[in-house]
């Protein structure tokens, strides 16, 4: 029986202080709490006024809850879609959806990251996703 399903399997803990850096993106500093083979969590830290390279998650679907500032995503078609939330919000970033995040307030934001997958957590591309018919 694998390790996932074993039901005596105890639980773990990770001290704040214990975090590594992890998955560079220019423009935010990311920490790894945790890595399995098909999950990925920690906390991604953004200062006042920044902006991220344009990136993906391959094959992961993750999901960021917003503890401190303001986080904003671009994504789809030309990075026109855009989402904003501050502490207490979550966000979703679909599997392989090319965005950039930004934080359009005078103080840092920092979020927690949970994501659900396999293969690399983070692809950094030129650009957002082409208009439809280019």
């Amino acid at each position: 029986m694998s390790d996932i399903h074993d039901p005596a399997q105890p639980c773990s803990h990770v001290g704040g202080d214990a975090l590594a850096p992890a998955d560079p993106t220019p423009g935010m500093s990311r920490h790894v709490a945790l890595h399995t083979e098909s999950m990925w969590s920690g906390t991604v830290d953004t200062e006042a006024g920044a902006v991220s390279g344009w990136h993906h998650h391959g094959d992961h679907d993750t999901t960021l809850y917003v503890v401190s500032g303001t986080m904003r995503l671009e994504s789809g078609p030309n990075g026109e879609h855009v989402v904003e939330a501050g502490p207490g919000d979550f966000l979703r970033v679909p599997a392989g959806a090319v965005h950039r995040e930004s934080n359009p307030c005078d103080t840092p934001s920092r979020a927690v990251i949970v994501r659900c997958g396999s293969g690399t957590p983070t692809v950094n591309v030129d650009g957002p996703a082409p208009g439809h018919g280019a």
